[in-house]
């Protein structure tokens, strides 16, 4: 799993970056967590609104510091479906 979070390197972008590598430092150490600054990769992206963060490549929140409970909820197994 990948989480990228996205933003110039504002305090909100900065508050956000250090809960989710917190969170998965106590829950999913394996999780690589990346930030990006680069103005050209959050417009190709189509992320006007920071912080924003992805996970394997797809948009989970956009324009606000996620909840400890939202960061948790990201590295959750996904449900398996029964046959």
């Amino acid at each position: 799993m990948e989480i990228k979070v996205i933003g110039p390197g504002c305090s909100r972008c900065r508050t956000a970056m250090k809960l989710i590598e917190s969170v998965v430092a106590e829950r999913a150490p394996g999780v690589r967590v990346s930030k990006v600054e680069d103005l050209t990769e959050m417009i190709r992206l189509g992320l006007m609104s920071t912080p924003a963060v992805l996970v394997d490549g797809r948009v989970v929140l956009s324009g606000r510091v996620p909840s400890r409970a939202e960061i948790e909820s990201w590295l959750a197994p996904a449900p398996t479906e029964r046959t």
